[in-house]
């Protein structure tokens, strides 16, 4: 092998090859040193016949055993280091691992949560928009159920007995309409400007010919505040009758 293909070889050795090569070299190096120093007199006056003879490696001395052990303690020491450095590595590169996961782990549940938050979200907003709409559509459905009345005596009284009905105020579309057809021949806007409450300042007006204070007594709430409305007036007489005669169908002449 010739000298100049050793430094190709070396550069491909591992980090222990390169070690042990380099403590063989220097185990070498000292032999030679100490092969080449003269051991007595002799050797100093025959300094050609030195230079002449071959250098020969004993490695059985003590000096080269004492080398060669220190060096190959320093081997080992080196060794040891290279190993305790890759194990400092590894063990920072699972540190690292593990942080990371831990990290994705934070991350992954935050957004589970946010998830989940947002989902709760959108189904309560949607539970309320349901219950909106279902009060609407039964209001709509109420509405759309709700009796239309005519506008005309009959409508009049018909509605005037719904309200009654809901109030529980007594009376018969029979009862309504005799009375009525008497006290004003179905005019909502017959005035008495004769009689004595009319003397009195406060005459009877409407369909069923009610003074003032009388119909402000006795006004059913959720109809219009005057006399001259034809439900307003019917169902005040009739919550007026009601409560002076037992019903409505109980008046047969003034009342």
């Amino acid at each position: 092998m010739s000298a100049s293909r050793i430094p190709g070889r070396i550069r491909n050795l591992n980090k222990t090859q390169k070690l042990s090569a380099a403590g063989i070299s220097a185990v070498a190096a000292a032999a030679l040193s100490l092969s080449l120093v003269p051991g007595n007199a002799a050797a100093e006056t025959e300094p050609q016949a030195l230079s002449a003879s071959p250098v020969v490696f004993d490695s059985t001395a003590p000096q080269a055993k004492t080398i060669q052990n220190s060096i190959l303690e320093q081997h080992s020491t080196a060794e040891q280091l290279v190993k305790a450095v890759d194990a400092a590595k590894a063990e920072k590169a699972a540190a690292a691992k593990a942080e990371k996961a831990k990290v994705e782990a934070v991350a992954k549940a935050e957004k589970v949560k946010s998830e989940a938050h947002i989902k709760a979200k959108a189904k309560k907003a949607k539970a309320k928009k349901d219950v909106s709409e279902r009060r609407n559509h039964a209001a709509s459905r109420s509405e759309s159920r709700s009796p239309v009345y005519s506008d005309n005596l009959d409508g009049w009284i018909k509605e005037s007995l719904a309200i009654m009905k809901e109030r529980g105020i007594p009376g018969t579309y029979e009862g309504l309409h005799r009375n009525i057809i008497r006290e004003s021949s179905g005019n909502p806007n017959a005035i008495n400007d004769w009689d004595i409450n009319a003397q009195n300042g406060v005459p009877s007006i409407g369909l069923l010919q009610i003074i003032k204070p009388t119909f402000d007594y006795y006004h059913v709430s959720g109809t219009p505040h005057t006399q001259y409305d034809p439900v307003a007036n019917i169902t005040a007489s009739a919550n007026y009758a009601a409560d002076k005669y037992g019903s409505i169908d109980n008046v047969d002449s003034a009342y």
